[in-house]
């Protein structure tokens, strides 16, 4: 069977048909899934859990949208309204990353417009018996200059790559060295989250005590394994005493991460937030974990070409692995220190398929009101969209279950370009959505998308301008960036140029 709405086809542990769902009237029949218990869960407290709330939410409940069949009877009156309160108002005012093409946000985003691969043979261990021997493997990494020595060589890579991009993001806001200490630090918040945590200190943990038993465990084995210490050290080395916690839902953790980031700010509860994903699983046990998902490519003849989003021969997607971290501000907090003001975060959302662990929803249903929700919260009309940033992985069932949910909110597609950032880096898990969030602000800053590599054999359906192989110049009005995740974890984020 096909699977899977954010890795691609394969992991079908299942057993008997569940009892039918009613979806709109029409039972429709749900698979059930077998037991399962991961080995590391992110699990958010109550205090996490608020942070996600819809600023709608704290409105008064005769103004609350009503839902189900009630909002059938109700007549929208007027257009959207943006936020205009600078309190509430949301900038992008730095941006860091680390990243197959290094460390640097400009060169990275050449790369992208250049159309450049950077997915390659693994050779950071021995593949050669896996079925699939390639990822977007990141090489030649140094913390010098953001990470003292010993923990350089003591931390995760994980953590490594959240306090290199989290540190450069400070500084691109203008809020390195000193700088940070001429602002309220209790008022700086970070969120940076993970998909899969510390994966190689636990995997050498877990080696540790089956070979030579608990007492050859490090103490850094359960610290450096969490998914919160990416934030909780980029908090400590810098004295951020703002809300801080990390967020993991599989592949739209990132996005999950600007949301809630965003609503703390909109709330008062904080001037500056760090935020974003961070993720290194292309270690052996976490490729092996895809493979037995059977949700990779195994095109290892031509790896440059394997991740193909929307291609009617892809068959799987790419790993990929680095980190995206964003600099989100208060307006008022940015004009009163005369920050750069990189775009506007207008809004977003977050739902969830309530379907299957893997596959997507045959009737789109949680992505389209994804969207159509983060639309409602930025006060934008889709009719104002003109540039989606996809999720699009590159897997069989995936990337037409995201164009069919797109294509529910936006009727009208010959003014969208849309374009898949994972066909030259990979899929980056955790830290995806925080990378394309940065590919979609270069989008806006510079006026060119980059292209969608590999765009050989279209399918038909889809009738976005892809912006194959090659850059196009465009002028984004309102973007959108998508990121889907397994456990039917949906999040879309509404980014803009920022108009004073």
């Amino acid at each position: 069977m096909a699977a899977t709405s954010c890795f691609g086809t394969g992991m079908v542990h299942r057993t008997l048909e569940a009892p039918m769902q009613t979806q709109g009237g029409a039972a429709v029949a749900r698979p059930s899934l077998v037991s399962f218990q991961g080995l590391k869960a992110g699990i958010a407290s109550v205090s996490e859990i608020s942070a996600l709330r819809p600023a709608a939410l704290s409105r008064p409940p005769a103004a609350r949208r009503p839902s189900g069949a009630r909002a059938a009877a109700v007549t929208t009156i007027g257009a959207p309204k943006r936020e205009t309160d600078p309190k509430k108002r949301v900038v992008i005012t730095g941006m860091g990353l680390v990243s197959v093409f290094g460390n640097d946000v400009d060169v990275f985003y050449d790369k992208l417009l250049e159309g450049t691969s950077g997915i390659s043979l693994i050779d950071r261990f021995d593949a050669s018996k896996f079925p699939t021997k390639f990822a977007g493997q990141i090489r030649g990494f140094s913390g010098e200059g953001y990470i003292d020595g010993k923990n350089d060589r003591r931390l995760d890579d994980s953590l490594r790559y959240a306090l290199v991009s989290g540190k450069r993001a400070l500084e691109n806001a203008g809020l390195g060295g000193d700088d940070l200490n001429k602002i309220d630090k209790q008022r700086v918040g970070v969120l940076v989250g993970t998909g899969m945590g510390g994966l190689t200190v636990f995997s050498d943990g877990v080696q540790a005590l089956v070979e030579k038993g608990y007492k050859r465990i490090t103490p850094f084995f359960i610290p450096y394994a969490i998914t919160n210490m990416g934030s909780a050290l980029l908090a400590i080395d810098l004295g951020l005493m703002g809300p801080n916690y990390s967020i993991s839902t599989a592949c739209a953790t990132s996005n999950y991460c600007f949301y809630a980031a965003a609503n703390h700010i909109r709330r008062g509860e904080a001037d500056v937030m760090v935020a974003g994903g961070t993720e290194a699983a292309i270690i052996p046990v976490g490729l092996g974990g895809f493979v037995a998902c059977r949700a990779l490519s195994q095109r290892n003849d031509n790896p440059q070409t394997a991740s193909r989003p929307w291609d009617k021969d892809r068959e799987g997607f790419v790993m990929g692995e680095g980190a995206g971290v964003l600099v989100m501000e208060s307006l008022e907090h940015a004009l009163h220190r005369g920050a750069p003001i990189l775009a506007e975060y207008l809004g977003g959302a977050v739902t969830c398929d309530a379907y299957h662990m893997t596959d997507p929803r045959a009737d789109g249903l949680g992505v389209s009101s994804c969207i159509e929700k983060s639309l409602e919260d930025a006060g934008v009309s889709p009719e104002e969209v003109n540039y989606i940033n996809a999720h699009a992985t590159s897997t069989v069932v995936g990337d037409l279950a995201e164009v069919n949910a797109i294509k529910k909110v936006f009727k009208n597609t010959s003014d969208i370009k849309m374009n898949g950032t994972k066909s030259m880096i990979g899929h980056c898990l955790g830290a995806a959505g925080g990378l394309e969030a940065i590919a979609t602000i270069k989008a806006i800053e510079t006026g060119w998308l980059h292209p969608t590599i590999n765009q050989f054999n279209p399918e038909e359906q889809v009738t976005f301008d892809t912006v194959p192989n090659v850059k196009k110049q465009h002028q984004v009005n309102i973007a959108i960036s998508n990121s889907f995740g397994f456990g039917g974890h949906n999040s879309c984020v509404v980014i803009a140029p920022y108009n004073a």
